[in-house]
């Protein structure tokens, strides 16, 4: 039996290491009782030893019960039966915390990693089945404790007064904070990164973000040049003798070396983003602008342009004419002797479009310090399968009131002068947009928000038996973990979130809008292609579907990845499914599917797309979905962050004045000093560093991440056709890993390098640990 002690996790935990050893001192052990799969004990329960007689009697092995008599919790990690008479050895994968029995109604039990849909469960361990999912759901009505093992729903609900309402979660103080409740397993690993993350984030708001602001209170809060943003790689900032004890006394000495190391000597010394690591200013280019929407941290929103000038969605009743003022004027000198009819029918345009996104909230956000556009970027496909910046349109409301429309001007590229001076202001406007939304819709709302409800609902519906829990459970790794510490410290009303991102106090507001936009099926890679209008289907190309753009990036390692991922999910499913009345007659599944559509994502119950789960395709689809959502798509919109953003010019999170009108003291100094206006614009200093300081521990992997086409065991399960194709998924990632080498080795592909020379690994599926731009992990982790 594998298990771990408490004061293994702990920092120091003296209470648990002393009383243990006295507990253990006076023969209080732990228990153990093991369970027939195949006969009832009219007997009851009895007690066995962890070296237990073998009785002839009890048959296959399907379950055991323990019980503990410590005075503190251990981790149970695994337990193995060895040389059992005519089974061999039998496996129980537990990765559990086991409290004090008197914590417990009812002892702990763990079964065997052999799989069972529900009415292929043999009959004694039926009512274990049974009673451990109701001990996971809960009762609905107590305060949950640490030592609860219950999966329930309460809303987060940070703009009002969460307090007053029964059914929102509570708020807790920032000195509370990291004992937020989630279910006792879900919390992180003692091996994992995420430790020092908790702690990290903690001290980030608690102690860090104070005494920043009140040594920036009496200094100039701008950079002045480029070169002062890159002395941030070089020497760091080396704080006050008063500051660094402050921090000393409040934090983990082991945390206080890992953040700290020379004892703050250059504190705030960031390692180089890799944008700029081989060229300082390839950043400010039209091309590698252009190219972040295929290969940065946000490819997920371009789309092809279908009309032109570009349509609108906002009610015109509510917010006027919000038709774009992009002219063929603009841009037809621009599209290698085609027509923008022509364009348009070759697929040759396309447009990164945030004005219907953001312009509801532009009033508000533009009430705060943020000084924020909405911003339409139409692009040109060369020959050589890069993109052309064409032009960029700037709205605002009209300040005479919503319905009377918006006011806007277009930027067009110029090289030269004052006008090359307005139009990178113009690229970092829309970086600024792109930066926010990728932030909270593409990264919070669409991988980390959207997939807890599945989690919830698996573990309240779905056993430890059952072979989709089975299969998804690598991928619900430590999500529940990070996302209550996000809701504490960095979503939570006036935390890091708010402070970096130029939508301020509407951002879990504005985030929450557009949730209604989430359609579940649309979030299949393939589908979202085809709704962006990047692929045709084409039965002639892999998969049948055709990529407009050849050299996408994200788009062409993300299918291999997806297809990987559908053909693992199909292989395994049809094992356990042979056929859809067998699914269709599957209570725990049914229960699971229903839970997650009418309460999970109960806003969404009555939408007409919810995959109806009575076919094998759509259990393949659905779990297709899942995995992708909870692992490569959040890889692709999460572990680029400190690469491309943590150059903060490159990728500016706040603009705080508007473009200076001819005539103003701001235009003659975008005039004289371009560099210096660019930086007064975009994020100040005190930001920028709150912000890098966030995004280096959030792009991290920990040392003991799992990778997709990894587990954590081999013994997951005992069935042999599953992990036969499991161990094909894993080989089949490793020659996906070697096409993205030898692709981004290509130098006929211009995205995948560019000339910041920064390639695109996102969608590696391996890393180490650290801060390496690559890798998959299973699951939303960080």
């Amino acid at each position: 039996m594998v298990l771990m002690k408490k004061n293994v996790l702990d920092f120091n935990d003296f209470n648990a290491s002393i009383l243990d050893d006295v507990h253990e001192f006076v023969g209080k052990r732990v228990s153990l009782q093991l369970i027939s799969a195949v006969n009832v004990d009219p007997a009851g329960e009895s007690t066995l030893s962890v070296t237990f007689d073998w009785d002839e009697d009890i048959g296959k092995i399907g379950a055991f019960l323990i019980r503990n008599h410590h005075h503190s919790e251990f981790y149970l990690r695994t337990l193995t039966l060895e040389n059992v008479p005519s089974q061999g050895d039998i496996h129980f994968i537990c990765n559990s915390w086991v409290y004090p029995s008197h914590k417990y109604e009812k002892d702990r039990i763990f079964f065997t990693n052999k799989t069972y849909i529900p009415n292929e469960t043999p009959m004694p361990l039926l009512k274990y089945r049974e009673q451990e999912l109701e001990n996971l759901r809960g009762n609905g009505r107590d305060e949950l404790k640490e030592w609860d093992r219950v999966y329930d729903y309460a809303y987060y609900n940070d703009l009002g007064d969460p307090d007053k309402d029964i059914n929102t979660e509570s708020r807790l103080n920032l000195l509370q904070s990291l004992d937020i409740y989630v279910p006792r397993d879900e919390r992180f690993g003692h091996l994992k990164l995420s430790d020092f993350l908790a702690y990290a984030l903690k001290s980030l708001v608690q102690i860090l973000k104070p005494e920043l602001e009140s040594l920036f209170d009496n200094t100039v809060n701008d950079f002045d040049t480029f070169e002062d943003v890159l002395k941030l790689y070089e020497g760091g900032i080396k704080l006050p003798k008063g500051i660094l004890k402050d921090i000393k006394d409040h934090i983990p000495q082991e945390l206080f070396k890992e953040i700290l190391p020379n004892d703050g000597e250059g504190f705030l010394k960031y390692p180089l983003p890799q944008v700029i690591k081989e060229d300082k200013s390839a950043w400010r280019t039209d091309e590698e602008f252009a190219r972040e929407m295929l290969a940065g941290v946000n490819p997920v929103v371009i789309r092809r342009l279908e009309e032109f000038p570009p349509a609108t969605k906002l009610d015109p009743e509510v917010y006027g004419d919000q038709t774009s003022t992009i002219r063929k004027e603009h841009i037809k000198n621009n599209l290698d002797g085609l027509t923008i009819d022509e364009a348009i029918i070759q697929k040759k345009l396309f447009i990164l479009d945030y004005h219907d996104a953001l312009m509801p909230y532009l009033r508000k956000i533009n009430s705060t310090s943020s000084k924020v556009y909405a911003s339409r970027t139409i692009l040109f496909l060369q020959r050589n399968e890069t993109l052309k910046p064409l032009a960029i349109e700037l709205s605002l409301p009209n300040p005479e009131g919503d319905q009377l429309g918006v006011i806007s001007t277009v930027y067009t590229p110029d090289e030269q002068g004052i006008g090359n001076s307005i139009w990178q202001l113009a690229k970092a406007y829309v970086a600024v947009n792109d930066s926010g939304y990728h932030q909270l819709i593409s990264h919070w709302l669409l991988t980390h928000a959207v997939i807890e409800p599945f989690i919830i609902a698996a573990n309240r519906q779905l056993s430890a038996l059952h072979p989709i829990y089975k299969l998804l459970y690598p991928h619900f790794r430590d999500t529940m973990n990070i996302n209550a510490l996000a809701r504490q410290i960095l979503i939570n009303a006036g935390g890091l979130v708010e402070t970096t991102v130029f939508p301020a106090k509407y951002a879990m507001e504005m985030s929450s809008v557009l949730y209604k936009d989430w359609i579940f099926p649309e979030q299949a890679l393939p589908a979202d292609l085809i709704k962006r209008g990047m692929v045709v289907e084409d039965s002639t190309s892999p998969h049948g579907l055709k990529l407009l753009i050849k050299d996408y990036p994200y788009a062409v390692d993300g299918l291999e990845i997806w297809f990987a991922i559908k053909k693992w999910v199909k292989d395994y499913c049809s094992f356990y499914y042979n056929d859809d009345d067998t699914l269709k007659k599957d209570s725990e599944l049914q229960s699971w599917w229903k839970e997650l559509r009418e309460e999970g994502h109960g806003d969404k119950k009555n939408e007409p797309w919810w995959p109806k789960l009575q076919t094998r395709k759509d259990l393949i689809e659905t779990c297709t979905t899942i995995i992708w959502i909870a692992s490569a798509l959040h890889a692709a919109v999460n572990f680029g962050q400190y690469p491309y953003a943590g150059y903060a010019p490159n990728r500016p999170t706040i603009s705080r004045r508007f473009m200076p009108a001819k005539g103003t003291p701001e235009y003659d100094e975008l005039v004289e000093f371009p560099n210096k206006a660019f930086l007064k614009t975009i994020t100040a200093q005190l930001q920028s560093l709150i912000g890098i300081s966030l995004i280096e521990i959030l792009s991290r992997h920990s040392s003991d991440e799992v990778y997709l086409g990894q587990r954590n065991t081999l013994y997951w399960t005992s069935d042999l056709v599953p992990l036969e194709a499991f161990e094909r998924f894993g080989k089949e990632l490793a020659q996906v890993e070697e096409r993205i080498i030898r692709r981004n080795n290509d130098e006929e592909l211009k995205n995948r390098v560019g000339q910041v020379k920064l390639p695109y690994t996102l969608l590696y599926p391996t890393s180490e640990g650290g801060l390496t731009g690559m890798g998959i992990p299973n699951s939303v982790t960080i």
